[in-house]
């Protein structure tokens, strides 16, 4: 597992998501932060990750990404950690909009070609 604070590039991702799902790498942004967790089997993982290094649960979010996708394809906002009532998401699907977007421009800041 990994804390990207600043940058990791594309290559990178692939070597990981070749470890341990072939396709994808499960990740966990800090959208109040701007940080991202990566690496491991679970999104409950990251989240106790980030949790432990200072971020709040109101603002990280599971994603997956995928490296040889593009486009809207490249990440997916599917994580058993995004069901929170409490916030309105009622699924494990984001389904805020805004949020979608602060987590697709902090993965594009910090996922370099």
């Amino acid at each position: 597992m990994k804390i990207i604070q600043k940058n990791i590039t594309l290559n990178e991702i692939t070597s990981m998501a070749l470890s341990i799902f072939g396709n994808f790498v499960k990740a966990v942004v800090d959208i109040e932060r701007e940080i991202i967790a990566l690496d491991a089997e679970l999104h409950s993982d990251l989240e106790a990750l980030l949790l432990e290094n200072g971020s709040k649960q109101k603002n990280i979010w599971g994603i997956n990404i995928y490296p040889d996708m593009q486009g809207a394809d490249f990440i997916e906002f599917d994580s058993m950690i995004n069901l929170r009532p409490s916030q309105g998401n009622r699924s494990r699907n984001v389904e805020n909009k805004e949020i979608q977007k602060k987590i697709i421009a902090i993965v594009a800041k910090r996922i370099i070609a």
